[in-house]
């Protein structure tokens, strides 16, 4: 099984009714570099009107769900914030909205548009990655087969993460896990029989959705 969450930090700023929405999403492997990573906001933005907040993370062993208007009306910022890494199916994940007021009230509805909005701006610009487990085994060929190896591995959803070059050629491949053995067993059969495999340890990887 595998989750979605951000590849990195991504931001985006939009201008609404001469309020400024500064959003800020980040991957956050614990409830603690959320928090950190909140602090971090608010700090670089201390003379903000609000610095609007929620993060969502599931480590296998805790769970944690926040969100924090920071003096917003109740349910107007944070909440909406959250809705939107809960709506593109994220873990993991932290975002922080900060806002300067420019002298114009939005209304409640306004609000939650403006915040939704720079939350969804600043994940898709961070961008969004597939973290999954991974396993990994070694395949060891002559020069003539490089090609038909590269392109099969390739072709069937594998990875090559490792590239020996002596007396043979060893590739070390990657794929999700549960797909090693399938994969070996196309290998074998498209070299006839002339590469050797050995399977290696499982680990995680984090592919572009």
């Amino acid at each position: 099984m595998g989750y979605r969450t951000l590849r990195g930090i991504g931001t985006a700023e939009l201008v609404i009714k001469k309020s400024v929405f500064i959003g800020y999403a980040s991957p956050a492997e614990t409830e603690d570099d959320a928090k950190a990573f909140i602090a971090k906001i608010k700090a670089h933005h201390r003379d903000a009107t609000h610095n609007v907040s929620a993060y969502l993370i599931n480590d296998g062993k805790n769970f944690a769900v926040r969100y924090d208007d920071d003096g917003e009306p109740k349910g107007s910022a944070g909440k909406p914030v959250l809705k939107v890494i809960q709506n593109k199916g994220l873990t993991n994940v932290v975002v922080v909205v900060t806002r300067y007021f420019g002298g114009i009230k939005l209304g409640y509805g306004g609000l939650v548009k403006a915040y939704s909005d720079a939350a969804s701006e600043a994940i898709e610009n961070a961008g969004i990655v597939e973290v999954y487990e991974t396993e990994r085994f070694q395949v060891t060929f002559p020069y003539s087969l490089f090609h038909i190896v590269r392109e099969t591995v390739e072709n069937s959803g594998g990875r090559v993460v490792g590239e020996e070059y002596s007396e043979n050629i060893t590739f070390t491949i990657e794929t999700r896990k549960g797909e090693a053995g399938g994969l070996m067993e196309i290998l074998t059969e498209k070299t006839r029989g002339r590469a050797r495999l050995r399977r290696l340890f499982m680990g995680s990887f984090g592919g572009k959705l």
